[in-house]
């Protein structure tokens, strides 16, 4: 499969959890480049270092909802004040093991989310990504 991502950013406290994605994302073949922190906190530290030309703009965020001292919802608002420019050009996909029906609609009245999805990555399921949210894309760079 022709990779269609640069970069992809996975935002969960679990290391086993960032150990399996990472590992599943990288075998994928869609994705080129992949970066897994386990915080929010930690995440928009890497956010602001892409902003400083240090790091690599992610073009895809999996985001967990339930992390300790920064949830997902609390990371969602830090994000939405980066400047849009910057991150309109990124995707922000839930990932979560919660199937509770108010948090998909609480990420989609409230954040700026592109999509919600269920742990863990599979292969189908990074299939569907790349085809709902970046068909259109032929090959992103930095």
């Amino acid at each position: 499969m022709k990779q269609s991502v640069n970069c992809v950013l996975l935002v969960d406290d679990d290391k086993a959890t960032n150990f399996f994605n990472k590992m599943v994302v990288n075998r994928h073949g869609g994705f080129s480049h992949v970066v897994s922190t386990q915080s929010g906190l930690e995440a928009l530290e890497y956010l602001k270092e892409v902003n400083n030309a240090k790091k690599v703009k992610p073009d895809l965020i999996f985001l967990d909802i339930n992390m300790p001292a920064m949830n997902g919802w609390e990371f969602l608002i830090e994000f939405e004040k980066f400047d849009n420019a910057f991150t309109d050009t990124i995707k922000v996909i839930l990932l979560s093991t919660s199937s509770d029906p108010a948090d998909v609609k609480k990420s989609i009245d409230k954040h700026p989310v592109d999509d919600y999805i269920n742990k863990p990555l599979s292969f189908p399921l990074l299939n569907e990504v790349l085809a709902n949210h970046f068909a259109n894309k032929v090959e992103i760079g930095c």
